[in-house]
């Protein structure tokens, strides 16, 4: 048989940083340049190199900005076609004007995302957008960012791809950047890790699962593992059966590709082995359900036609795991990833059934589509017993109930100590992932209880909150905090740096507080 393999993918932009205004370089096909919204009466204001090109090119850009009745809000722009290029540069075909606000990092996110959507197809564009920074090493780091993730795109066409992401992105900043070069240098290549990761993330969680099973994101892993210098173990199915792994194993019991776990493990640079064994341990777990049909617990039709992302919690383990040294995380961190396909056979779960837990807590199963928090409990129980965590963060499309509460624009936040609850919001907020903190309210205990086994996996209730319980059981007193991403695993429609389709969400706000000088200092 002939093994499904997916076609090439587009890759996001390169970028280089320089010292001159666009009108300067050559051999770029498009500039791009910063409208400001003014102040009072006052309207839009062209930003750094916009004079330059207007005597140029001889136009009038504050009346194009006028004539398209742009304000300088954040994300509108405006396009005027060079069909003859300059003299300098005959190269130049198109003027990009491009909505920044006041020049905040996440205007400036945004109007990256709005940029990339403009020059789609192009070769090289030069833009000053950045330099409106006032937070410069904050504000260029958002706008490589965000013109990354607008590029995204993902297919499996006979033909190709509809279209591609501009391939070069020249940061022409100016003389500003001139005595932070090395600086800014270094904003840009964390700025690619972090977009790197949500981008990776996103397309791990975009490819359809009939290519896509649990042995294939285990090789996707190893792939990730050798490029980044991490470690990786791999269980496969009847090693997860010797080892007592029976949530892994019950859910991954009816498909015909077996269930894996993985793990990566990353120390930092340059430090020794004596060394690394007192630096402190952050374990993330992300959910692997390669695809969900819910079951014998069975999804409707239409709930099943997304449900090839029901992984992305994996993935943005994954792809965070593989971006820590680019960021230079100064902590231990061990990734897991459940992977699982919920399907559907003679020989699946059934309701009723009792699954042992590694470590040995056993779950009734009322709710086989409530398969998520079986997987996350084995891999959150191993954690705590084998790897000497000082912080535990899972990342899950667990619960509908989190859509319902927080629509999907924000993640839920669920966590047992208040340092960690605040610098995973906070990095949410930074990176453009923003975190709701939800109540592990400890009333709702009781709905756990099952006749037969230690706990009720489905009982009903606040559905993300009593996930949240469920799950708390298994890490014991370690610091932790769990993130449903489920109200934000799908994008309907263009949303600045949001492409349609799944998001990938959370990889960039892991990246942004593993990258802090001490992340764990404070907590627990």
């Amino acid at each position: 048989m002939t093994r499904t393999t997916l076609p090439p993918q587009v890759a996001p932009p390169e970028f280089a940083l320089s010292d001159h205004l666009p009108a300067a370089i050559v051999g770029v096909d498009v500039v791009a340049l910063p409208v400001l919204t003014g102040s009072g009466d006052d309207g839009p204001t062209l930003g750094p190199g916009a004079a330059d090109v207007a005597d140029l090119l001889d136009l009038d850009l504050v009346g194009i900005a006028e004539l398209h009745r742009m304000t300088g809000a954040v994300g509108e722009t405006a396009t005027v076609a060079v069909p003859d290029g300059s003299p300098a540069n005959p190269a130049l075909r198109l003027v990009v004007l491009v909505g920044v606000g006041s020049g905040a990092p996440t205007e400036l996110r945004r109007a990256g995302a709005a940029l990339a959507k403009a020059v789609k197809d192009r070769e090289a564009v030069a833009a000053s957008v950045p330099a409106v920074a006032e937070d410069a090493e904050h504000g260029l780091e958002a706008f490589v960012v965000g013109t990354m993730l607008g590029s995204f795109g993902f297919h499996w066409r006979s033909g190709g791809p509809q279209t591609r992401p501009v391939r070069k992105v020249v940061l022409a900043m100016g003389a500003g950047v001139e005595a932070g070069v090395e600086a800014g240098r270094a904003s840009v290549a964390r700025a690619v890790a972090v977009g790197g990761a949500g981008w990776r993330a996103r397309q791990l969680a975009t490819v359809p699962s009939n290519l896509k099973n649990p042995a294939w994101l285990a090789e996707q892993a190893e792939e990730m593992a050798a490029a980044s210098d991490l470690t990786c173990r791999v269980w496969d199915a009847d090693e997860l059966a010797a080892e007592g792994f029976g949530g892994i194993v019950g859910v991954g019991q009816a498909s015909d590709s077996p269930p894996r776990l993985i793990r990566l493990d990353y120390t930092p640079a340059g430090v020794s082995a004596r060394a690394a064994k007192k630096l402190p341990t952050v374990v993330l777990v992300g959910k692997g359900i390669t695809f969900d049909s819910g079951g014998l617990s069975l999804k409707p039709g239409q709930s099943m036609v997304s449900m090839k992302r029901d992984m992305t919690g994996g993935a943005v383990v994954l792809s965070t795991m593989a971006a820590l040294a680019d960021v230079g995380c100064p902590v231990r961190v061990v990734g897991l990833v459940p992977a699982a396909e919920n399907a559907v056979s003679g020989g699946a779960l059934r309701p009723g059934d009792v699954v042992k837990h590694w470590g040995g807590r056993t779950s009734e199963v009322t709710n086989t589509d409530a398969e998520g928090r079986l997987v996350l409990a084995d891999a959150l129980a191993y954690a705590v017993a084998e790897l000497d965590p000082a912080v535990i963060v899972d990342v899950a499309t667990l619960t509908g109930a989190a859509k319902v509460a927080l629509g999907q624009q924000v993640a839920g936040l669920f966590a047992t100590d208040d340092v960690l609850a605040e610098r995973l919001g906070g990095a949410g907020e930074r990176a453009g992932e923003p975190l709701w903190r939800l109540p592990l309210f400890a009333g709702y205990g009781d709905k756990l209880a099952s006749k037969v086994a230690d706990a009720d996996n489905a009982p009903g209730g606040p559905g993300a909150i009593m996930a949240a319980l469920f799950l708390q059981r298994f890490v014991g007193d370690v610091p932790w905090a769990h993130l449903d991403i489920a109200s934000v695993g799908d994008v309907e429609k263009e949303w600045h740096e949001w492409t349609v389709g799944p998001s990938g969400f959370g990889a960039r706000a892991l990246l942004t507080w593993l990258g802090t000088e001490a992340p764990t200092d404070g907590i627990g």
